[in-house]
């Protein structure tokens, strides 16, 4: 089970999908990007509890999750209307590898 079939093994995407969009409430053309995620903020609640939770005498008080097994990380790309400038995000699934563009021939 190395590469199962429903995983893709490169997924190339569209810099620019004509799609609907929910604000304007009809297809329109949309700018592509691969989503990241940004920086985990210091003031969030559950990293205040942690930290919290963590300081002091008496070591480390959570599980530390050591038993990686998943090889992808599921891609989502985040479409931007070219009209309203609003910004919707869409899951592609697992993928080894993800372009955005035409694939080189």
């Amino acid at each position: 089970a190395n590469s199962p079939e429903h995983l893709a093994a490169m997924v190339f995407f569209p810099k620019k999908k004509n799609t609907y969009c929910k604000s304007c409430k009809k297809h329109t053309p949309h700018s592509v990007t691969q989503y990241k995620p940004g920086k985990a903020s210091l003031f969030a609640q559950g990293k205040r509890r942690y930290d919290r939770k963590q300081s002091g005498f008496g070591g480390q008080t959570k599980p530390v999750f050591r038993k990686k097994v998943k090889t992808t990380k599921k891609i989502t790309v985040r479409l931007k209307c070219k009209t309203c400038l609003t910004i919707a995000q869409y899951c592609l699934g697992r993928s080894k590898h993800f372009e955005l563009g035409q694939k080189k021939v």
